[in-house]
């Protein structure tokens, strides 16, 4: 049987000629790469002097506070995102028509809306002195309707069994949906809880465009402002601002991987009976019951038994 639903595995032929697709796409990238990298040093991009910039504490300094910002900002947008998310979920999933149509045109609407006009809404309307709070809002709408709708479809995923199963113990609703469903769908979700919050963090250069002083925008500041050799060095700048988010990045997916292995670990090592010393017990308690039927149990006839003789 095919080890994949999708596709047939592929054959010797199929195999060869999928191995030499590789290798021409990935001479193809390299040439590309190669090119590119000897387009830029021509030109006097990649120059030592345009590196030289970094070492300045002034500069450390800016990328140092961009950071900060950054951060900032994700970490509110991350909370904001997540609360934001499970209330709409819940409200999504709501036996209440008018709170589930609520809730669905919310997420409908602010998905629909351009992440960019959702900010610069925010800042425009009602935050214009407070930039990183516009940039964390429209981040936690639009992200935290992604994230409703990630944890709705974790929670439909769980067996209805189980639901009923909990009714069938008296729970209410509330306690089914906080103990039973939402754990369970967190769990089951958790990459892809992940990859959005990646998103989020990479989404925070759109600060920008409200000059809230993140990475992005003070990388432009710092190449625009700064001049060697008659040139401005952009390209130094976006290599190492790209470095830094790739380096957020690669944190925050190994902090994911982390949490699924713990909870993994933390899901396998329950305790369970021997499955030997229960046979062994449960052998040795009908010996015991055998003995005490036959030194005084009742015979099988009905009547009172006696003891047994030697």
């Amino acid at each position: 049987m095919s080890a994949s639903v999708l596709f047939d595995a592929p054959g010797p032929k199929a195999v060869i000629r999928n191995r030499i697709y590789a290798v021409i796409g990935t001479l193809a990238i390299v040439g590309l790469l190669a090119v590119t990298i000897v387009r830029l040093g021509d030109k006097g991009h990649l120059a030592p002097e345009m590196w030289d910039i970094f070492n300045y504490a002034g500069i450390r300094q800016n990328i140092a506070d961009a950071l900060l910002a950054t951060l900032k900002a994700f970490g509110i947008a991350a909370v904001g995102s997540l609360v934001l998310g499970v209330l709409l979920a819940v409200a999504r999933l709501s036996d209440h028509k008018p709170v589930r149509w609520l809730a669905t045109g919310f997420i409908e609407l602010f998905r629909s809306i351009p992440l960019l006009i959702t900010i610069y809404a925010v800042w425009v309307g009602f935050l214009t002195d407070y930039s990183m709070w516009a940039l964390a809002v429209g981040l936690s709408i639009y992200n935290g309707c992604v994230q409703a709708e990630v944890l709705r479809a974790g929670i439909n995923s769980v067996p209805k069994g189980q639901r009923e199963a909990a009714y069938a113990l008296g729970m209410s609703k509330t306690q089914v949906m906080t103990t039973v469903l939402m754990p369970q769908a967190v769990r089951a979700m958790l990459p892809t809880i992940i990859s959005q919050l990646v998103v989020t963090l990479k989404d925070t250069s759109l600060g920008f465009i409200i000059l809230y002083p993140e990475l992005l925008q003070t990388a432009r500041l710092i190449a625009s402002n700064t001049q060697v050799n008659g040139m401005y060095p952009y390209v130094s700048t976006i290599v190492v601002i790209g470095a830094i988010y790739v380096a957020m990045c690669l944190a925050l997916s190994a902090l994911a991987t982390w949490v699924e292995k713990r909870g993994r670990r933390a899901k396998t090592g329950i305790q369970t009976p021997d499955a030997a010393g229960t046979v062994a017990v449960l052998a040795g308690d009908a010996g015991n019951a055998a003995g005490t039927t036959a030194i005084g149990g009742p015979g099988a006839d009905g009547g009172a038994g006696g003891p047994a003789n030697n």
